[in-house]
């Protein structure tokens, strides 16, 4: 399935339907009064989180949404009938962003979630309720309220535990190709993966889902090349495992591009747990590896682990490391929850 995270969407839930002008007329009733029944509500707009979606591909062909008209209202005091309401189901992770794309209108993050995003028109008033102690035979009914419309943005952000970054050809996808069952796109040449990709990884008894998403290159904040579009994928993440090529002349430089990026994108990206890997480690010798690791460790303060996913070597205790920061950040967002 082709993947889309974003769609603008044109909305309008129903107008409400008018009320009735009538009067009773029944035999040996003298003088039946108005008994004329209100009109339905419209057809309220919601948006639904549902499982089995990762994609809003079905956003792109078709764009507008307009929900049900309340139903007139009758005689005999009986009100219309309520407009169906219009469900948009999207996956768990997107967000519904008024016209400005700032503006977050719902947050859809559980799935089984529902929001009402427009809510239809009241229906109109009968004649019975224009009746009055000066107005005994009102000729009045109300037209019903109109709907809302507007245009929103529909922008998924991926829900994953872990998030895959690096300059492109960094081996992202090779590592998750060799951790889960997801089959992105490999070759040797910067920009394969043109879309984000999860893949769900089991070590025991612990599952993690990670997210690997376009390669950053400096400028990508504004724009530049695929990863401006895909950063809001590891927003939500809850550690990022940034992958830095080994057979790069300068690693220090490379791991400097992607943090610079990601600190101007925002978002709190920047602070987010970051565990280095020094990749494909199979083409460097054990003086190479030892020489850039040191140059990393020193450049970041941080601990760097070599691997190389093409032969999976160093993989298992990258995965441990990921899913050990995943557990307390688990537990520690539980705590601020209770």
């Amino acid at each position: 399935m082709k993947f889309l995270d974003q769609a603008k969407v044109y909305l309008r839930s129903g107008d409400g339907g008018p009320g009735c002008v009538s009067f009773r007329r029944e035999k040996y009733i003298e003088f039946g009064g108005p008994d004329g029944g209100d009109g339905g509500r419209g057809g309220d707009i919601v948006v639904e989180a549902v499982n089995g979606l990762n994609t809003l591909i079905d956003y792109r062909y078709q764009q507008h949404f307009k929900a049900m008209r309340g139903g007139h209202g009758s005689g005999r005091s009986r009100s219309g009938g309520r407009g169906d309401d219009i469900t948009l189901r999207v996956p768990v992770g997107t967000q519904v962003l008024d016209d400005d794309q700032e503006t977050v209108l719902a947050d859809m993050t559980e799935t089984g979630q529902r929001v009402v995003l427009l809510k239809g028109g009241d229906g109109g008033f009968g004649n019975q309720h224009f009746k009055s102690s000066t107005n005994r035979a009102p000729r009045q009914s109300g037209p019903g309220w109109p709907g809302e419309e507007r245009w929103v943005w529909l922008r998924l952000k991926l829900i994953a535990d872990a998030g895959l970054v690096g300059l492109p050809n960094a081996g992202k996808s090779t590592f998750l190709s060799v951790v889960s069952r997801a089959r992105p796109k490999i070759a040797d040449y910067p920009f394969t993966t043109l879309a984000p990709h999860l893949g769900v990884v089991t070590l025991g008894e612990h599952d993690l889902v990670i997210a690997d998403i376009p390669g950053l290159i400096e400028g990508a904040h504004e724009g530049h090349g695929l990863g401006d579009r895909f950063l809001g994928h590891v927003e939500r993440t809850r550690v990022l495992l940034h992958l830095v090529d080994g057979t790069g002349d300068d690693v220090v430089a490379a791991y400097q591009i992607v943090r610079g990026e990601l600190n101007a994108y925002g978002h709190g990206l920047v602070e987010k747990f970051e565990i280095i890997g020094l990749n494909k480690c199979d083409a460097l010798s054990p003086e190479e590896i030892a020489e850039k690791a040191a140059a990393l460790a020193q450049a970041t303060g941080q601990p760097v682990m070599t691997l190389s996913g093409a032969t999976r070597q160093g993989v298992e205790p990258v995965l441990y490391a990921l899913i050990d920061r995943i557990k307390q950040a688990r537990e520690a967002a539980a705590g601020d929850d209770a």
